[in-house]
Formats: structure tokens, sequence, C-alpha cells
């Protein structure tokens, strides 16, 4: 079976916005989505050029682990408005994406992961959770409005290759696809790193490489202000 990729979402953006095939959200804007999306993210943008700075920066504030929006750019520029729409009042956000599945309180699901990779490599059991039932009471607590939007990442081992299946709740094609797509390859490489460093010193599996990302979002949108940029 052939699933569409990066270029298929692209083209369904394209003419959508052709056919002003709108959607109006709950702030009353326009909006073209895709419900129930699925491709192969072949490509690390859907349209534009990917931020590497802030994707840098971004990347290193999970590494972190710190649940603060004013960390991500420290003292060098304010956060992304984005985020400041998140966060409560004082910069706290739930999405800390490094935090959800390294720290132990969210028992450490990297860790995991890895670890059913190395004693089940054919299986179906890597997941990890990003979202969780708790958050429909925490996405809004103390002023917030953070719903996670990654709902989980499944890894598999084929052939010696590591897959994933990243499975979104919602996606901005615009800003989130790239910074998401940024995330989830780097967690793929951490893996492959730390599997085949493990698989040297024990013996006991082939190294693998890279494979394929397959995205899956419950609803792919782009808003009116980023129209312009669908081209």
């Amino acid at each position: 079976m052939k699933l569409n990729n990066v270029n298929d979402i692209r083209q369904f953006f394209i003419d959508e916005l052709k056919d002003e095939a709108y959607t109006i959200d709950k702030t009353g804007q326009k909006t073209i989505e895709l419900i129930g999306a699925q491709f192969v993210a072949d490509e690390p943008s859907i349209f534009g050029v990917p931020n590497q700075e802030y994707i840098d920066a971004e990347l290193a504030w999970y590494e972190s682990q710190s649940t603060n929006i004013y960390d991500i750019n420290g003292k060098i520029k304010a956060p992304p408005a984005a985020w400041k729409y998140t966060a409560n009042t004082h910069g706290e956000i739930n999405s800390n994406y490094g935090h959800l599945i390294f720290s132990d309180k969210y028992y450490n699901q990297y860790g995991m992961v890895l670890d059913e990779l190395q004693t089940h490599p054919d299986g179906r059991r890597a997941t990890i959770v990003y979202n969780r039932p708790s958050i429909w009471i925490e996405f809004c607590e103390n002023g917030k409005n953070d719903f996670i939007c990654t709902n989980a990442v499944t890894y598999y081992i084929r052939d010696n290759l590591l897959h994933s299946v990243v499975q979104m709740r919602s996606n901005d094609v615009i800003y989130g696809y790239k910074n998401d797509f940024a995330w989830q390859l780097y967690v793929m490489k951490k893996l492959v790193s730390d599997f085949n460093s493990i698989a040297r010193m024990t013996g006991d599996h082939a190294e693998i490489e890279l494979g394929h990302i397959i995205w899956q979002v419950q609803n792919l949108h782009v808003y009116e202000r980023h129209f312009h940029l669908v081209k």
C-alpha cells in the first residue's frame, strides 16, 4: 500500500485554498483542515523553510525539561507568541516534550522504550504516551491553555530499521509540523544511537538505522493568517 507523503499533503491544502473550502474555528477565523491525516513525513516542512535557530533552542529547552517558556531563549529574546498564548501568567506550560519523555515523574518513558526495543526488537509495545486523562483538568489550570498536541508515538524495528508512528491530536501545518518533526527526528536519532551503543557492548543485536516516520494527525490545519504561505 502506498501512503501519502508530504507533497500530497501540500497539494491538498493548495487545492482546498483554491476551492475556498474553509472551516470557521472557535476564534471566528477561517481555517483549512484535514481530519484524519496520515502520511510519510519525508520532508521537514510542508510549507516554508524550518527556522533552525529556533529549532535548536527548542530542542535544548526540551532537553532541559524546564516547563517554563521563558527558558526557551533565555534573556536573548522573548518566547514565541504561540507559547505565550499557551502558558499561564508565570510562563508555565504542560508541553515540554523532554520533560514528558525523560523525567522520572512520567516514568522515564524514553528509557522504557529503549529497554523494550532491546528486549523485544520485533514487538509492538515501544510506546511513549505524551497526553494523559488528567489533561482535562491540567490544560487550563492557573490560566494555562495547553492541551498537549501529541498523543503518543510508537517505535518499531523491522529489517534493522527503526520506524515510528507519530499520533497527534492537533497539528498546525505552517509552524507546528516543522518543530514537531524536528523533535520526533531528534528522538529517533537518539534511540538509534543508544540502541547501537548497547548492541555493540552486548553483541545481542545487529545495529539499526533510521527508517520512516509515519505522521497521523486527527486535525491538520492552516490558519487564515497563514493562507498567503500556502503555495
